[in-house]
């Protein structure tokens, strides 16, 4: 089969042929993938990033976000079938561990994560097991929503997390409409009563934020007048600040438009959050970190877009153009996300 593999980091992958996962153990689950999607975290994996976190055996298949058809299942799988239309919880999960016990999928103690230390689904068939499909409403096809395995369940897991803070009369913040961004907009619509403010250099993607469920946006241009922006729109400041962009300076700014005791829920990476810890203590500010999401996270965001209620926009990409795709994505050209189609 056509898989994109990562050789070496620092170079571009190299679409090639490989051989077709097979089924050996009894809840092992081979899809046919219909749609993977192209993430900034496929980014950072090929500049090196997350070596030293996860260590995966070069060369391997990328794609952490993935959706399809069932092809075959193991002798104990009885959640789906054959045939069955599905997408994927990120990580492979042992359901036996501490973190597993209490649905704390992420933090599975045996798992793999397909595209992140094992191969994944940028290629025509991805290994999962049975507790990482979740079966999907048949109106909704993979390359529709393909990216919300990762970047939609990101999203929603932090915008869940801090639903109990966003009551009437609260305001959130976002920074960065992008490919997460956009979806935690419409999670914050369909879940929260905060007035929603959404920050971002691009005025294609604040026009989208409107039309998504913001109630304001600020364009992103110096840090001094975004700040004073914010914190006049939100009476002095923001409740809860949603950072999906997490570097090249995001990441200092969004501290700054937090009212006292607010929450700065850290979701995009790259950089590193600096505050002094006087600050911290005097405004009794936090700082909250968000990895992934749970298997129920998905079935309840899976709930969610049948409903018609978050809907991903995406820039689809025939496999053998994912170089033009990954350019895009480095370029800032993409609105949304990028879905590679084998």
């Amino acid at each position: 089969m056509k898989a994109l593999r990562l050789h070496r980091y620092g170079h571009h992958p190299v679409l090639e042929d490989v051989a077709e996962p097979k089924i050996t153990g009894p809840w092992d689950v081979i899809v046919d993938v219909g749609a993977a999607g192209l993430c900034r975290t496929d980014l950072h994996i090929i500049e090196g990033q997350w070596e030293p976190i996860q260590h995966p055996s070069l060369p391997y298949t990328l794609g952490h976000e993935n959706a399809g058809w069932v092809r075959e299942v193991g002798s104990a799988v009885h959640n789906v079938r054959a045939g069955d239309t599905v997408i994927m919880h990120p990580l492979t999960s042992c359901g036996l561990c501490p973190a597993c016990r209490i649905g704390q999928d992420s933090h599975c103690e045996n798992a793999t994560f397909p595209g992140i230390n094992v191969d994944g689904g940028m290629a025509q068939q991805l290994l999962t097991n049975a507790r990482a499909v979740v079966k999907l409403d048949g109106a909704l096809q993979p390359r529709d929503v393909a990216a919300l395995a990762d970047a939609g369940l990101t999203a929603y897991h932090a915008v869940r997390k801090a639903a109990d803070m966003l009551f009437p009369g609260t305001h959130a913040v976002v920074v960065g409409a992008g490919g997460l961004g956009h979806i935690g907009i419409q999670a914050l619509a369909a879940i929260t009563s905060a007035t929603i403010t959404v920050v971002d250099r691009s005025e294609a993607a604040l026009e989208l934020a409107s039309t998504l469920g913001a109630h304001h946006t600020a364009l992103a241009t110096d840090d001094a007048t975004v700040e004073k922006q914010v914190l006049d729109i939100t009476g002095g400041g923001a409740h809860v600040v949603f950072d999906f962009v997490g570097e090249r300076g995001a990441e200092l700014l969004a501290p700054r438009l937090l009212r006292n005791r607010g929450s700065h829920y850290v979701i995009g990476y790259g950089g590193a959050v600096n505050l002094p810890t006087i600050e911290i203590i005097s405004r009794e500010i936090n700082v909250i970190g968000n990895l992934v999401g749970t298997y129920n996270d998905l079935v309840e965001l899976m709930t969610l877009t049948a409903q018609g209620r978050v809907t991903l926009h995406t820039a689809v990409y025939p496999i053998d153009a994912a170089l033009d795709a990954i350019a895009d994505l480095e370029a800032g050209r993409l609105i949304g996300r990028g879905i590679l189609v084998p």
